[in-house]
């Protein structure tokens, strides 16, 4: 018999749920960049640190948070407030404690196979009308 990955919330510290969410979200953001057209993956690599440093991962909070769910709410307040041997080191210490909510979410969101939620959720964050 195969094992497979079973999500139960009591498993995962809301810190492994933003390692996971961190991971999670770069791929949202690669398959966003990579959707422009083809180009280096130089140009790749500068278009992601528009979306994935603790800074825009906060802003991108600030147009999510109305969004959200009690469930949801819940869980990114626990990796908000989730105690951190990490100090950042370009951005404030609100935003990285907000970044680090951001990545909780989107790890339960991941474990939860609540993937559509998830791309709701990135665009509504991180992509604006222009």
């Amino acid at each position: 018999m195969e094992k497979g990955i079973t999500f139960k919330p009591e498993n995962y510290a809301p810190l492994v749920l933003a390692y996971m969410g961190d991971a999670y979200i770069e791929l949202l953001t690669r398959a966003y960049i990579i959707g422009d057209g083809n180009c280096s993956p130089a140009a790749l690599n500068t278009r992601a640190k528009e979306f994935v440093t603790a800074v825009s991962q906060s802003a991108a909070v600030e147009r999510i948070l109305p969004l959200l769910t009690d469930e949801e709410l819940a869980v990114y307040k626990q990796g908000r407030n989730a105690k951190s041997n990490h100090a950042p080191r370009s951005a404030s210490a609100v935003d990285y404690r907000r970044a680090t909510g951001l990545e909780c979410l989107f790890g339960w969101l991941y474990f939860s196979g609540r993937h559509a939620r998830a791309k709701e959720l990135f665009e509504k964050g991180y992509i604006t009308e222009k």
